[in-house]
């Protein structure tokens, strides 16, 4: 299996996740067939284009509000009785694997499940922060290669060891726990200072600070006073400072934003106008090569009746009814053309209508679940209509596929999925002007992503992910 891709920018700003796959730029390529497209399934590829997704600048917010300093230092409190276990548990992990790899690879187990022991606690530490501040963090969610088979499975395994968001919010973590046994201490010293100013309504005589110096008469409520004075002021000092490191830890700075807002503005422009070009070469084609010669074939048909009119009306009868006949045809490829640049129906009915409408003209079996609750934006039932056209049309023409499967559903984040699977023989690979190049095209333009994934000897699977209000 050959496979290409291409490199994605950085994951969508402040804190995106890494997860694993347009407007009005048109889609595929190849001959027109089912509406929409024409394909070029071509051999086997594995591919997740650039993930254009609109950068989100995040609100200011006040770590230093009395409801967050609060929330911040119970949060210290507890990760510093919770997060020195953590660490132990997994350095355990850590050390025991490589302890057991000679041991007929057993540590690689152990290893695996460090890997995704970070990543539970990655996922944690990013739920934490956003629940404590609202930094609006995108979901976590574990990295998947587009890879197939065992190799696959490797490199997911790779990819999760040497995400970056997971190590940040790893170091977040560690970072919160240092504070947190800071913190429990000063709660320590709030709790003895409290014990020293209460000493003389109990009697406490033998009071010493630090069980060394005397505190004799008024010293000891005095002092006291002062260390839980000092003591709550660190622990609002440190809730402070764990506001300010997680926000440097998660939040990008404004130049950083503008830099990402800029290279996923020039991703997006670049799908579309690539997206553009090929719909206009297949435009052209389509004209040249169908409607062209048939409308010249109806000419010559005419002309030729017109010569016999007089001499033969029989065969002068039949040549009009073969070029009416042609004009019919010649309508009908019109038509479809129109439909490949235009669905009205998606415009007017929604994209399940749509996409029943084109599995009724498919030239395999379709066995269509859409389950969308609610209309998205056009320029994203755009984007994911024509890719499953152009689909469907590369798996009639070139995969020898009995049978597809056709997926859509809304996400929780907010996008619009797709897949599309056909048991044929797979081996489709990019080509430029192709078919899947002008799926990745318009799915990278309306600012999402796309995954095809097929091996020799099949099935052929397509995924497209954009955002709903793209």
């Amino acid at each position: 299996m050959t496979s290409a891709s291409v490199l994605p920018p950085p994951p969508p700003l402040p804190g995106a996740s890494s997860d694993s796959a347009a407007p009005g730029a048109a889609a595929a390529t190849g001959t027109s067939a089912a509406p929409g497209a024409a394909a070029a399934h071509d051999a086997a590829t594995s591919t997740t284009p650039p993930a254009a997704t609109t950068v989100a600048v995040p609100p200011k917010v006040r770590i230093s509000s009395p409801g967050r300093v609060a929330g911040a230092a119970a949060h210290l409190a507890a990760l510093g009785v919770v997060g020195p276990a953590v660490f132990t548990a997994l350095f355990s992990l850590f050390g025991s694997g490589f302890g057991l790899l000679p041991a007929l690879l057993i540590g690689v187990v152990v290893l695996v499940a460090f890997v995704y022991a970070l990543f539970a606690v990655a996922w944690f530490e990013r739920a934490r922060v956003d629940g404590l501040y609202r930094l609006g963090l995108a979901p976590f969610r574990p990295r998947r290669s587009a890879k197939p088979g065992f190799v696959g499975v490797l490199h997911t395994i790779w990819l999760q060891a040497i995400d970056p968001l997971q190590w940040r919010a790893v170091a977040s973590f560690a970072v919160a726990t240092v504070l947190g046994l800071i913190t429990v201490t000063a709660i320590g010293i709030v709790s003895w200072g409290i014990g020293l100013v209460v000493s003389p309504i109990f009697g406490w005589s033998d009071t010493r600070l630090l069980g060394i110096v005397p505190l004799p008469g008024i010293a000891a409520p005095l002092t006291g006073a002062a260390a839980v004075i000092v003591a709550l002021g660190a622990i609002v000092g440190l809730a402070i400072l764990h506001g300010v490191i997680v926000r440097a830890i998660f939040v990008p700075s404004r130049e950083a934003q503008l830099v990402e807002q800029a290279r996923t503005s020039d991703t997006r422009r670049a799908g579309a106008v690539r997206a553009a070009e090929v719909e206009r070469t297949r435009i052209e084609r389509d004209l040249h090569d169908g409607v062209q010669p048939r409308l010249v074939s109806i000419g010559m048909t005419l002309g030729l009746a017109q010569t016999k009119i007089d001499d033969d009306p029989e065969t002068a009868k039949a040549l009009v009814a073969e070029a009416h006949a042609s004009t019919k045809s010649a309508i009908t490829e019109l038509r479809q053309l129109a439909r490949g640049i235009h669905a009205s129906v998606l415009e007017d009915r929604g994209l399940d209508a749509a996409l029943s409408a084109l599995a009724s003209r498919s030239h395999i079996p379709v066995t269509l679940d859409v389950r969308l609750p609610r209309r998205c934006g056009r320029a994203a039932e755009e984007a994911v209509y024509f890719a499953i056209a152009e689909t469907l049309t590369n798996a009639a023409k070139h995969s020898r596929a009995a049978a597809c499967r056709v997926d859509v559903r809304v996400r929780e984040d907010g996008s619009l999925w797709a897949r599309v699977e056909d048991d044929g023989l797979g081996g489709a690979r990019i080509v430029p002007g192709g078919g899947l190049d002008g799926i990745v095209n318009r799915v990278t333009a309306a600012g999402g992503t796309a995954r095809i994934d097929s091996p020799q000897g099949g099935p052929t699977t397509v995924e497209v992910n954009v955002p709903c209000a793209s």
